[in-house]
């Protein structure tokens, strides 16, 4: 059966024709064609391999079985209101994982041991030698306990910061505590020094990231004021909260990796905030290669008639 590939993406491993490359030599034998190749007959395809893909093309396409989303975050796909009614998988792989607690635990780190005044004491060539609090005294708290959540809390509670975890549910995670619900959620962000977000991109969390959230984060803690880590997505963080609350002292600091609008425009304040870390949406920005090899694990699994693993539910939105 043939895999069309939809991708909208850019860079040396994340164009159509690297990723068609992967495919084939995965699936030998098989069709794997393009979205923008010319002359293919729609009705062939049974699987879709999508990044980004343009609202109404997958429609197109009416004998289309899976949908496999080549990211873990599918929030944009889900806008798509002629989105095919077909299991939808997501990435959850094990490199992605990794990737996504190794930023956590720099950024975490980085806060923790003041870096960033460090680095502004060496360009003045000053010898900034303050005492340095243990890790124990840093509450790290990490607003969605997804997969991604979880390991990242695991390792820093391993590392010996205090770290707490909410989500929708309870979750069980070793050294760390858990919190639920609505009704649990301003008891985690009154212990929380360091707020790190990973929680999925919904309807329910549009815009989560606000004055009214950061006003509820911890004030006595061993920081100036708490601080904000977000790697989930850009739609979680109202922006111009952020700012202002950077400016009256509401943050502290803000590591941010993804935002509202990408590229960043290069105007944006977020730019040259002098509290802000700045990355490229590539906190997990993860092999493709291991990302082809989840897919085409999942093809197998489907056409040995076993269930397909990580199919987004789409009432909740992940």
């Amino acid at each position: 059966m043939s895999l069309l590939l939809v991708i909208n993406g850019t860079g040396d491993n994340w164009g159509p024709e690297p990723w068609r490359r992967r495919f084939s030599e995965r699936l030998p034998g098989r069709l794997i064609a393009s979205s923008t190749d010319s002359g293919h007959d729609r009705a062939a395809f049974r699987y879709a391999a999508v990044w980004k893909p343009e609202p109404g093309l997958l429609a197109g396409y009416p004998k289309l079985e899976v949908i496999f989303n080549l990211g873990a975050g599918v929030d944009a796909l889900l806008k798509d209101a002629t989105l095919p009614g077909l299991p939808l998988v997501r990435v959850v792989d094990t490199d992605l994982t990794k990737r996504m607690t190794e930023y956590v635990v720099l950024h975490c780190l980085m806060h923790h041991r003041r870096q960033r005044m460090l680095d502004a004491a060496q360009s003045r060539g000053e010898w900034a030698a303050k005492d340095q609090w243990a890790s124990s005294a840093m509450r790290v708290g990490i607003l969605g306990m997804g997969e991604l959540g979880c390991d990242a809390a695991e390792v820093l509670s391993r590392i010996g910061f205090d770290v707490a975890g909410w989500s929708r549910t309870r979750k069980s995670v070793p050294g760390v505590r858990s919190y639920a619900g609505s009704e649990e959620l301003d008891a985690f962000l009154g212990r929380t020094d360091i707020l790190v977000a990973l929680v999925p991109l919904t309807p329910e969390t549009d815009g989560i990231l606000n004055r009214s959230l950061f006003e509820r984060l911890a004030r006595d803690g061993r920081l100036e004021a708490p601080v904000l880590i977000n790697a989930g997505r850009g739609g979680l963080q109202v922006e111009a909260d952020i700012l202002s609350c950077l400016d009256d002292g509401t943050l502290g600091a803000a590591t941010l990796d993804v935002f509202r609008t990408e590229p960043l425009p290069a105007d944006s304040p977020f730019w040259r905030h002098p509290k802000v870390t700045v990355t490229p949406h590539n906190a997990a920005d993860s092999d493709a290669e291991a990302i082809s090899d989840y897919v085409v694990r999942q093809i197998e699994r489907f056409e040995r008639g076993e269930s397909l693993q990580n199919v987004v539910d789409r009432s909740r939105g992940y």
